[in-house]
């Protein structure tokens, strides 16, 4: 058995969850880097300290039940909580808080952000023996949920002999009832959900898009870009140039997180559109040409969450990439032939 020791890692100035107190075992004894640029410096510092192994998952994936904890850097829309979904301990070194579709999986047992190595510390004795809870304990527990078990199977069949007494009308309406009320909860519960939904990553972008538009307006840097893009959107080569730019496949990774290429070229052309020095029939084409590089650096992950095998996500990732770069001016082609008579 493997001799691993333990960290207690806390985010930083501008993070929020945690402290988590991670320890290897034999069964889960690898740091995953889940980053661009390699092993990043947090796992290599918790590899370290645990004496596990740090593994960068982009290069050469394994297995997710094998890691102890995993290293990302997520600007906040789906890995932040792909793997805290499936219950691994997640360190984002990005800032940030629960956001995105998956918000409601993302806690403060299973997630921590804006982590540097400076955050990774050896943990005490106490909070590693608190980690474990006693064995006796967790017996005595089962004992009393096996007790409350049964009388509960007790009193649902009495209600159920006494229901096959009941009246079958009555039985009729509380169906109904039934199924009503549940229907109603479930309208109720989406409608909350989307509401948590819009507050938490709708509103913001507007703000970052009004607050981005009237930056670029004052300095007059869009000015100086718009006369850069303005060749090139405006007519079909242009459009694929740009679409070819944004999918080269070692570069479509690191302009996709957090979308920011993509926001602010889809603002400049459709402010050169409003303008009309572009023509509005470019809108469409314009719209794939800039977001070719969508997926670049969540493939691997989403390969992950569907519980692809490693072997899968090392050959299926550079397929995806290289796959972009060919569908890339096709999808652009179509779309301005589409884009005819607007």
């Amino acid at each position: 058995m493997s001799d691993f020791k333990s960290v207690k890692v806390s985010h930083g100035s501008n993070g929020w969850g945690g402290p988590l107190v991670i320890t290897p075992t034999d069964e889960k004894p690898y740091v995953l880097s889940v980053t661009l640029g390699g092993i990043h410096p947090v796992a290599q510092r918790i590899a370290e300290l645990t004496g596990s192994e740090a593994h960068d998952q982009f290069k050469d994936p394994i297995d997710t039940d094998q890691a102890c904890v995993v290293v990302i850097d997520c600007a906040g829309v789906a890995r932040c909580g792909t793997y805290p979904k499936m219950g691994i301990k997640t360190l984002n070194i990005k800032p940030g808080s629960p956001s995105g579709p998956l918000a409601s999986y993302i806690t403060e047992d299973l997630f921590c952000s804006d982590v540097n190595p400076d955050c990774v510390v050896m943990a005490d004795g106490s909070e590693v023996v608190a980690a474990a809870a006693p064995e006796p304990a967790q017996a005595s527990d089962e004992t009393t949920k096996e007790n409350v078990h049964d009388k509960i199977r007790e009193e649902r069949a009495k209600n159920a002999d006494a229901a096959q007494k009941g009246n079958g009308f009555m039985d009729l309406v509380t169906r109904i009832g039934t199924g009503v009320g549940r229907f109603i909860s479930i309208i109720y519960q989406a409608s909350r959900d989307t509401v948590q939904d819009v507050i938490r990553n709708i509103l913001p972008f507007m703000g970052f898009v009004s607050v981005l538009i009237g930056i670029i307006n004052y300095t007059g840097f869009g000015n100086i870009l718009a006369n850069i893009l303005t060749p090139l959107a405006g007519s079909l080569p242009g459009m694929l140039a740009i679409g070819m730019f944004c999918s080269i496949p070692f570069l479509s990774p690191l302009i996709c997180p957090g979308a920011i290429i993509a926001s602010v070229l889809s603002v400049l052309v459709g402010d050169q559109i409003a303008a009309g020095t572009i023509p509005a029939n470019f809108a469409l084409p314009g719209f794939f040409a800039v977001n070719c590089q969508v997926g670049s650096d969540f493939a691997p992950v989403g390969m992950t969450l569907m519980e692809a095998k490693p072997e899968t996500i090392e050959i299926g990732y550079p397929a995806f990439l290289f796959g972009k770069l060919i569908t890339s001016p096709v999808q652009i082609i179509f779309a301005y032939a589409m884009s005819f008579g607007l």
